[in-house]
């Protein structure tokens, strides 16, 4: 009969004779570790009369005890078999709930009972710092009730294992569908809550006042892990710890307040005085903390920063009185001839070396000030460079004209900005870059453009007119062109391949640019002539170049395409053809006439629509 440690009670009634050892002696009527009492023999001593006998008489009794516990185990076993075939193992719970010994129809019920009233209660979670509810049905999650009785299993034929089963409990879980799709949208929402970048501890200002922000770990959700404990454990009631991964942080808490109270407090307790050259300014403690920012290093330690740019913009205007500004010679048109007026050079304060010692001066209670130190500031175009670029004569020049009022306007205000410019030689002119944007806020107004091939309004309309007419003034001087783009379609009153547009996206950003570069020796200084017809651009300088332009013939025609017109404001057009033409510039020397090259472009206009509008 088989010894083993989980049949009750298995050496109660069972005897062993144990062979003679050496050593000392034991008490014939000691028990072993079992509880059984041994027979022993010592073999220094002879038996007893009649012990044989008696010895007998005792083995057969046991063995008939022995047998009938056997035999009652056996038909327990049997009986336990029969009644219990085919239910739910003893000792097994679901989602906590205990269905252990109930045929499989009223675990089911059972477990309907219990959790049913949890299924469509939020399911609450907790990733990292992060506490959620889940809806189930949002979530896609659903009970399969025949699964989750499976993972049960049946009862267990192991003698062993069904009396264990009378001591012992085992969970088995839940065994959940889920509408995959669902299932990720969920665990998407649930991650833009959850997953977070490292944020280092850092200190920030309520005014004068610095607040401590402590560093938090970035996190992110094991979506995999998750979704596998959501779906096993979702209707257990209880909080589900999900499995989160962490991304560590170099500052601490010390750290942070070791900022805070070595420099941040000291930093803001007082007004700093920056002086400067016959006055003095007063640097506040809410513009201090204006310009203050911290930054980790490698320890975890945080090591203030100084935006030197907001220290000058807070403390400047208290000094501009002992600043002065500069100003570049200016070439001027008096009377019609080119004159220089004279530069003159500024005398600013530098912010960065007068910043240098304010870091420590920031630790002290008191003597909180620092010198402000000053440069002059040479002017880009001296005077005597502008008396020397050699700007003398006109050297290109055109005239265009026919424009609207508005458009008039916007012709105007980019002359009056362009007059005078000077081109350095080697420079390029960039005629957005010289103006900037060009909206309301400086003067523009809207007024009339082609879009699309039909009509229509933008602010800063009919500048192409104004860079066509620089165009052609730089074709005619002989000027290297840096870069232009005619028009899409054929504006009749430019010349053929000789015209050119420009465009500003709404921001003030360059999209179509007009650019020349000043490839002699000499300067070049731009005149604009505005009036309420016509605009002139003349460009001055020392002549190099006779300019000839030879237009080519128009070939490869193509008809225009209708195309119905807004139905407001629409202004019908019978279009026009498109076109191949080519132009040619020629250029010969000033002095001697020598043909110097050729440079022929040509260009392809697209057919304008034939704009039909709806009928009313």
């Amino acid at each position: 009969m088989p010894q083993d440690s989980q049949w009750p009670g298995s050496r109660s009634e069972e005897t062993d004779v144990f062979p003679a050892v050496s050593g000392e002696l034991t008490d014939p009527d000691q028990t072993d570790a079992l509880g059984t009492r041994s027979a022993y023999v010592h073999p220094l001593e002879p038996e007893e009369p009649g012990a044989g006998a008696d010895r007998k008489r005792k083995l057969k009794r046991a063995g008939l005890i022995a047998g009938a516990v056997l035999g009652a185990f056996v038909v327990l076993y049997g009986a336990d078999l029969l009644i219990n075939s085919g239910d739910v193992p003893r000792g097994v719970t679901v989602a906590g709930v205990d269905v252990g010994g109930m045929s499989r129809e009223n675990a089911e019920q059972e477990l309907r009972g219990q959790l049913e009233p949890r299924l469509n209660q939020p399911v609450r979670v907790r990733a990292g710092d992060v506490e959620h509810t889940l809806d189930p049905r949002e979530t896609g999650l659903i009970l399969d009730w025949p699964a989750t009785l499976d993972r049960a299993g049946e009862q267990p034929l192991n003698p062993f294992a069904r009396i264990a089963s009378f001591f012992t409990t085992r969970e088995t879980g839940l065994a959940t569908n889920a509408d995959q799709a669902m299932l990720t949208t969920a665990m998407d929402g649930l991650r833009g809550k959850v997953d977070r970048a490292p944020v280092e501890g850092t200190i920030t200002f309520d005014g004068a006042t610095p607040v401590p922000v402590d560093p938090k770990q970035g996190q992110s959700l094991d979506v995999p892990g998750a979704s596998q404990l959501l779906l096993s454990q979702w209707a257990s009631g209880q909080v589900l710890d999900l499995p989160v991964g962490f991304t560590p942080v170099k500052s601490t808490p010390e750290t942070v307040r070791a900022a805070l109270e070595q420099f941040a407090k000291p930093a803001v307790s007082a007004p700093v005085t920056v002086k400067g050259e016959g006055k003095d300014g007063k640097l506040a403690p809410e513009a201090i903390a204006k310009a203050l920012t911290f930054e980790v290093i490698d320890g975890g330690v945080l090591v203030p920063k100084i935006d030197n740019a907001k220290i000058g913009e807070a403390v400047g205007p208290q000094l501009a009185s002992t600043e002065k500004e500069g100003r570049d010679a200016e070439i001027v048109f008096e009377g019609g001839k080119p004159a220089v007026h004279p530069s003159e050079d500024g005398k600013k304060i530098n912010w960065d070396p007068t910043l240098v010692p304010l870091p420590e001066v920031l630790k002290l209670a008191d003597g909180r000030e620092v010198k402000a130190v000053y440069e002059n500031k040479p002017a880009k175009v001296t005077t005597e460079e502008a008396n020397k670029l050699g700007i003398k004569e006109v050297i290109g020049e055109f005239t265009t004209k026919g424009f609207a009022q508005d458009s008039g306007v916007n012709i105007r205000v980019v002359a009056e900005k362009v007059d005078g410019a000077i081109v350095k030689p080697g420079d390029t002119f960039s005629l957005n870059g010289f103006t900037g944007p060009r909206t309301k806020a400086q003067g523009y107004v809207e007024a009339g453009v082609i879009s699309d091939g039909q009509p229509g309004r933008e602010v800063g309309g009919g500048i192409s007119q104004f860079a066509t007419t620089l165009y052609n003034a730089y074709y005619f001087a002989g000027m290297k062109d840096a870069g232009h783009k005619e028009h899409s379609y054929y504006i009749s009153r430019y010349p053929p391949a000789r015209e050119a547009t420009v465009f500003q996206n709404h921001s003030g950003g360059s999209v179509i640019d007009l650019k020349f570069t000043n490839d002699s020796d000499t300067g070049v200084a731009i005149q604009t002539i505005w009036t309420s017809s016509t605009i002139t651009v003349k460009l001055w300088g020392t002549k190099r170049y006779n300019v000839e332009s030879v237009p080519g013939e128009r070939h490869n025609f193509t008809e225009p395409q209708e195309k119905p017109g807004p139905a407001e404001n629409c202004t019908p057009s019978e279009g026009a053809q498109g076109f191949t033409v080519s132009d040619t510039r020629i250029l010969r020397d000033a002095a001697s006439g020598r043909e110097v090259k050729r440079e022929p472009r040509n260009v392809r206009y697209n057919p304008q629509p034939k704009i039909v509008c709806p009928t009313p």
